[in-house]
């Protein structure tokens, strides 16, 4: 079964801080959205905007909070972060909140999540960022204590930078247990820990780059003895000016084996939205 074939992924929320307003804007953006088709919304968790959105002066809400709030002006989208960086947040604290979320939206939350890249997030609040072979254990254990939370009513984990020991799950995923997207596409490592883990895993890159990716998935899938159908397979798609060079990416992109796509999106933009909702619905229809 597919996780989601049409994403929206508001990287941004503008670059203007008028406190209620910068929610107002998502909000409105993301009841567009789902009128538009999309069956998915996701939010950056970040702490800060990077270079690309607008900068670190630009607002940037706290994932899980504006999801949690979403949920509760949105009846059918799949509601996600693209993606949890392994180095923001202890993994039974990241499946609390995912699970929350879940529970407010009646069974739509999906949990997103990756091995981080911005240092200089991370400087700046004083996390701490250590290397990518780190990140990456980091990484797998969380994926571990997350599902084991999903999926059990109470879970035990000893892992050398993660643990928990007969912790409780409470209340419970409302499916009885929350799919996980991990993102990004590392060959070595990240593919082999969506093949392990992932009901979906989501890459980014041209036509040639994701079909290769997909087929690197496809033999760490052999390797941990599941059927690569079982992963939904999404491709991040920033949106070009010339919406017919979308629609051919996206078929492009199709025609390489994704399942679905997440286009890279603005709330400042509002009025494209249906738009893009149409291409994407004439690419990767329910």
């Amino acid at each position: 079964m597919v996780l989601f074939r049409r994403g929206v992924h508001f990287g941004s929320y503008g670059s203007v801080d008028d406190g209620p307003g910068v929610f107002d804007r998502l909000r409105r953006a993301v009841e567009t959205a789902e009128e538009a088709g999309f069956d998915a919304v996701s939010l950056p968790d970040h702490l800060q905007q990077n270079a690309v959105g607008g900068g670190p002066r630009s607002p940037m809400l706290e994932a899980y909070t504006a999801l949690g709030a979403l949920a509760m002006r949105t009846t059918s989208v799949r509601l996600l972060a693209l993606v949890s960086p392994v180095t923001l947040r202890n993994p039974a604290l990241l499946a609390k909140a995912v699970t929350t979320l879940d529970v407010l939206s009646r069974g739509r939350a999906v949990l997103g999540i990756g091995a981080g890249w911005d240092a200089s997030e991370h400087a700046a609040y004083g996390f701490s960022f250590p290397g990518v072979a780190e990140r990456m254990d980091r990484l797998g254990e969380a994926l571990q204590i997350c599902q084991a939370l999903f999926r059990t009513e109470q879970a035990s984990v000893d892992g050398a930078y993660y643990g928990v020991r007969e912790a409780p799950s409470s209340p419970r995923p409302v499916a009885g247990a929350i799919p996980v997207l991990v993102a990004g596409g590392g060959e070595r490592r990240t593919l082999a820990l969506a093949a392990r883990y992932g009901d979906a895993c989501n890459v980014a890159g041209d036509a040639a780059t994701v079909r290769h990716k997909f087929d690197v998935l496809e033999r760490h899938c052999e390797q941990a003895g599941r059927d690569p159908a079982e992963i939904t397979k999404t491709v991040f798609v920033p949106v070009p000016e010339d919406l017919a060079e979308f629609a051919a990416r996206l078929t492009a992109l199709a025609t390489a084996g994704a399942d679905g796509a997440v286009a890279l999106w603005s709330t400042e933009q509002n009025d494209k939205i249906p738009a893009l909702g149409r291409i994407l619905a004439d690419v990767f229809p329910a």
